[in-house]
C-alpha cells in the first residue's frame, strides 16, 4: 500500500504507483509521477515535469526536477526522466531540460549518485553509472553505461564518456573520454585503460588484451590520429569494445578527446 506521512505534501495533479513511501516533510509538485515501489526517506522535494522509476530510493534533503541553473532557462515545461531502481543520496541535484538542449534529462537504471552530487540540465545518463560524493556534470553532459565519476570531479559541459570509463577524483575533465578509458587530474589526461572496472564487469582476458593493444597504437606518437584510427579498424575489426572507442572518437563532437601523457600511452 501507498504510505504517505501526514507531514508530506504532495500537490494536486501527482500521479503515485502502488507501494509508494512517502516520508516526512516531503513535497511532491503537481506534474511528478512516482512510479511503483518509489521510496522518498523524508525532507525530500520533487517537482517539475519529473518522472522518477519504479522502485528509486530518494535520501533526505534531495531535490529532484527543480528549474535548471541556467540562465537561458525561461520556464519552459521541459523534463526530467530518472530510470528503475536508482539510488539518489543526500543533497543531490537533478534538473530537467532546456529548449536548447532537447527539453530532457534523462538518467538511465540501476545509477547512483552519492552525497551532494549533481546532474545539470539536458544531460543523459546511461544504465549503472555511478557519481560519488560531489561529483557535478555541466549541461549536455552524456555519460555511459556503467561509467564512474569520481568524487570532487567536474565535467565540462559537452563532455561525452562513454560506456565503461572511470573519472578520477577531484579531476576536471573538459575533454571527451574514451569507453574503458581512466583518466586523471585537473585538466584531466588519460592515464590508460579503466583495468579494474573492465575485470568487475566480467570482461574476458583477451579483451583486455586487445583493448591495451588497441589503446597504445590509437595514441602513439607516429601518424595522425585519423591514420591511427584506420589501422586500429583494420586490426580489430571483430573487437566490438575496440570498434566502439573507434566509433566513439569518429563521432564529431564539440569537445576533443582526452589525449594522455606521452608516458601513459607507451
Amino acid at each position: 500500500m501507498t504510505e504517505i506521512h501526514p507531514t508530506a505534501i504532495v500537490e494536486n495533479g501527482a500521479e503515485l504507483g502502488e507501494n509508494v513511501t512517502i516520508g516526512p516533510y516531503s513535497l511532491i509538485g503537481p506534474n511528478v509521477v512516482l512510479e511503483d515501489g518509489v521510496t522518498l526517506l523524508g525532507h525530500t522535494v520533487i517537482n517539475g515535469q519529473t518522472v522518477l522509476g519504479a522502485n528509486c530510493r530518494v535520501f533526505p534533503f534531495a531535490t529532484v526536477g527543480l528549474p535548471p541553473q541556467d540562465l537561458k532557462y525561461k520556464g519552459e515545461p521541459s523534463r526530467l526522466i530518472i530510470g528503475c531502481n536508482t539510488v539518489i543520496r543526500e543533497h543531490v541535484t537533478l534538473n530537467p531540460g532546456t529548449e536548447g538542449g532537447g527539453m530532457e534529462t534523462r538518467v538511465g537504471n540501476n545509477c547512483l549518485f552519492m552525497v551532494g552530487s549533481h546532474v545539470a540540465h539536458d544531460c543523459q545518463v546511461g544504465d549503472h553509472a555511478i557519481l560519488v560524493n560531489n561529483a557535478t556534470l555541466a549541461g549536455h553532459v552524456k555519460v555511459g553505461e556503467w561509467a564512474i565519476v569520481g568524487g570532487l570531479s567536474a565535467v565540462h559541459q559537452f563532455v561525452r564518456i562513454g560506456r565503461h570509463a572511470m573519472i578520477g577524483g577531484m579531476s576536471g575533465v573538459e575533454n571527451d573520454v574514451i569507453p574503458y578509458g581512466s583518466v586523471v587530474g585537473n585538466r584531466a589526461r588519460l592515464s590508460g585503460l579503466n583495468v579494474i572496472g573492465l575485470k568487475r564487469r566480467g570482461f574476458s582476458r583477451d579483451v583486455i588484451h586487445d583493448l591495451r593493444n588497441a589503446y597504445r597504437l590509437l595514441f602513439a606518437q607516429e601518424g595522425t590520429m585519423a591514420e591511427r584510427l584506420e589501422d586500429v579498424a583494420e586490426l580489430f575489426p571483430h573487437v566490438e569494445p575496440v570498434m566502439e572507442i573507434v566509433d566513439f572518437i569518429r563521432v564529431e563532437s564539440t569537445r576533443s578527446i582526452c589525449q594522455p601523457h606521452m608516458e601513459d600511452a607507451a
